[in-house]
């Protein structure tokens, strides 16, 4: 995970945890994550579509925590994504980690396994 999004997560969750209050349904759609991408010429170029991806795989994530009731956590996510569109430019330079094997790890950690096989029973002898 690029260091900009660790860090807002965690300021994020740190004031998930400091308010104490239940949420209400997470408006993914109205956080319009796709039509503010859009609207950000920036994010138009192809050396930032890597910028692009990361919103919305948060965008996906917040969904997905809707999804199965985590609605605060979904509004964190949210708040990650406004807070990295509301300057782009700033996203843009700050992320970007160039580490080789940090990335090869990342890509066969996304890769779906397979489930170990069962052993056969050993049978009993007489």
């Amino acid at each position: 995970m690029r260091p900009v999004l660790s860090a807002l997560m965690c300021l994020a969750l740190g004031t998930l945890t400091s308010q104490g209050t239940a949420w209400a349904a997470c408006d993914v759609k109205g956080a319009q994550i796709e039509e503010q991408i859009a609207a950000k010429p920036d994010l138009q170029k192809d050396a930032n579509a890597q910028t692009v991806r990361d919103l919305r795989t948060l965008r996906d994530a917040a969904i997905v925590l809707d999804t199965y009731k985590y609605p605060g956590e979904c509004e964190v996510l949210l708040g990650i994504a406004r807070s990295l569109l509301s300057d782009p430019g700033k996203t843009i330079e700050q992320g970007g980690d160039t580490d080789e094997d940090k990335a090869e790890g990342l890509v066969e950690a996304r890769k779906p396994k397979a489930a170990p096989e069962k052993a056969a029973p050993e049978k009993k002898a007489d």
